[in-house]
């Protein structure tokens, strides 16, 4: 069999199996099975396919017709250009997140604060985009915080600092940058997500009670960890933007901007300490 033919086999089992976007999953595991970059697939689309590859290929589709995410079938997930890795002990990085990474870089930072940091995308990202920065990342899993020091040595980025705290606990110092993509899923919401979300840490996803908890933990300390003029950004839900801005703002932080994304759904919260003399 051809890897061409494999693949088109792979498209009709994943198809049939209802998985989104079947010919671009089915591509990508094919070219992970290879151990070939996915640019290089249509290559050797013609050539036979390798027994240990196919074996390789058979087990990745027989794992995404089960519904587990590409990125935990290959162990890795782009963001912003980098690959990170990712287990079932950290949340994806998704595209959407981009729009906080965007929000942050639009204005100067050196020092950073990164709450629930997971697999340090947002930490490390922001790092690697401003070379003369220097960050903290935190996590109540100690597992996740891992992962997250996995990738800033992959990366080699060695101005990340991880740290196991819950939210503000422990932590001392200011920011001039705070950012933080929490959990923001509401209890009653989870039961219609994706199948895929269940392979994914819940408590990264949900707080189990309105999808606001996280926002009210960072509100009360921020302020106490922020430079004046300092920038706290939290990535949010699409129907959020005005709670958490309500939270943000009863909390003494002024609202910059509620940031959209590129399907123009209220993504992330901007918001400053006061600056000296405002």
């Amino acid at each position: 069999m051809t890897a061409g033919q494999a693949l088109a086999e792979a498209v009709r089992a994943l198809t049939e199996a209802g998985i989104p976007d079947a010919p671009r999953d089915a591509r990508r595991l094919l070219a992970h099975a290879l151990g070939i970059a996915p640019g290089r697939l249509t290559l050797v689309l013609p050539d036979p396919l390798p027994p240990e590859a196919a074996a390789r290929f058979r087990t990745a589709i027989a794992r995404r017709a089960a519904r587990e995410p590409v990125s935990h079938i290959t162990g890795s997930r782009a963001f912003y250009g980098r690959e990170f890795r990712v287990c079932p002990d950290v949340l994806d990085p998704r595209p959407e997140t981009e729009t906080l990474i965007e929000a942050a870089l639009a204005a100067p930072f050196s020092r950073v604060l990164d709450l629930g940091t997971g697999s340090g995308c947002i930490l490390l990202t922001l790092l690697a985009e401003r070379p003369d920065s220097k960050g903290i990342g935190t996590d109540i899993s100690e597992p996740a915080l891992a992962v997250a020091r996995d990738n800033a040595r992959a990366l080699g980025i060695a101005r990340a600092e991880f740290v196991q705290a819950d939210w503000f606990g422990g932590l001392s110092g200011r920011f001039d940058l705070i950012v933080s993509n929490p959990p923001y899923i509401a209890a009653a919401e989870m039961p219609g997500l994706a199948p895929e979300l269940a392979h994914e840490p819940r408590k990264a996803l949900t707080d189990d009670g309105d999808g606001l908890s996280a926002y009210r933990a960072i509100s009360r300390g921020a302020l106490a960890h922020l430079d004046p003029g300092g920038r706290l950004i939290v990535e949010i839900g699409p129907t959020q933007g005005a709670a958490v801005a309500s939270l943000l703002q009863g909390a003494g932080l002024e609202i910059v901007a509620i940031h959209a994304d590129l399907d123009r759904r209220d993504r992330a919260v901007e918001a400053r300490a006061a600056a000296p003399g405002a």
